[in-house]
């Protein structure tokens, strides 16, 4: 079934998405034991979900709690949260290892280009020193096909950090500097100015160094420190394939094989209305192999064009995944 579904995602997730998430969800209604249970517990069964907002979502807590696969099958390895406010971390069994790189790659291009054409120079301590993190897998895929050998991870040398940005800037090199928030603001600390050759992502995260920041403040910090004009914002977790990255307006654009909406915080089967705050949840097409249909800790809004914000984490849910920075509420 594997190479149905990445077939049908490749070939249909721009044209035709609800008709593959409707035949997803049949599946993993069928096929995923917790999903079943948990759909039917609800009252939300495929005789009665007969429209892709009708689909429920599983709260995103169940990846801490069971093992959430669909069908039986070996995981080639897992992806595990962080745990920063919590001993229990979320396990995201990974069927196709290849595949999450394909989905990975695709929806970065979709945004940015060929990532191959970018020099990568990763930031993410705290993520290298653990096992299992979907982001170092990311930026190593990144790193690995990148056309240039100074692509790498620099952990917290920021020194050589820095004398390789300014060596690439004279020879006019595309840098993306992939970080979390706390380094890169440690970093902004030395008030450099390198000038629009180099592009920020951040993925969010204080863990636990130092204040959760308004994004536009972050931001207003990082160009100011680096002297750069160029900084973007990534939204991915341990439980999502696919991942978003925020355009000009600072909103964030989900890539092709997502979809982005909202649930009202009293009640999980009302849609708030767009540009209204709700609870954010997912389509995830690239989950085909575990659970497409997450409703996540995270508050925000989405709007007609299916771009959305993220605002900040409901009341009592763990300071975890990548981009945790607080919006203007």
């Amino acid at each position: 079934m594997d190479s149905y579904w990445q077939a049908a995602i490749r070939d249909k997730a721009v044209s035709d998405f609800d008709a593959i998430a409707m035949h997803l969800y049949a599946e993993q209604f069928k096929d995923n034991p917790i999903y079943q249970q948990f759909c039917t517990l609800i009252g939300k069964r495929p005789d009665n979900v007969h429209t892709v907002n009708d689909i429920p979502f599983l709260p995103i807590a169940f990846f801490k709690s069971h093992l959430v696969q669909t069908g039986s099958w070996h995981p080639q390895t897992e992806f595990r949260s962080s745990g920063s406010t919590s001993n229990t971390t979320s396990r995201h069994l990974v069927k196709d290892l290849v595949w999450y790189q394909e989905v990975t790659d695709w929806g970065f291009k979709e945004v940015f280009g060929d990532p191959a054409s970018w020099c990568w120079l990763a930031l993410l301590p705290g993520y290298l020193d653990r096992e299992g993190s979907s982001l170092i897998t990311m930026a190593e895929q990144f790193i690995k096909g990148s056309a240039y050998a100074e692509s790498g991870f620099f952990l917290r040398d920021h020194d050589l950090l820095i004398q390789t940005v300014n060596k690439l800037i004279d020879r006019q090199v595309p840098i993306m500097l992939l970080g979390v928030t706390f380094a890169l603001l440690q970093l902004a600390d030395r008030q450099l100015n390198w000038g629009n050759g180099v592009h920020i992502m951040e993925t969010g995260g204080m863990k636990g160094m130092g204040p959760e920041l308004i994004r536009e403040q972050l931001h207003h910090r990082l160009k100011t420190g680096l002297g750069i004009q160029s900084v973007s914002s990534e939204y991915g977790m341990t439980e999502l394939f696919s991942q978003a990255y925020t355009n000009d307006l600072g909103r964030f654009v989900p890539t092709p094989t997502m979809h982005v909406t909202t649930r009202d915080i009293h009640d999980p089967f009302a849609f708030p209305g767009y540009g209204r705050t709700g609870r954010l949840c997912m389509i995830d097409l690239a989950n085909y192999a575990t659970q497409a249909f997450i409703q996540t800790d995270d508050l925000g809004r989405v709007y007609p064009d299916g771009h959305f914000d993220v605002l900040g984490r409901m009341d009592g849910s763990d300071l975890r995944g990548c981009n945790l920075l607080i919006g203007e509420l």
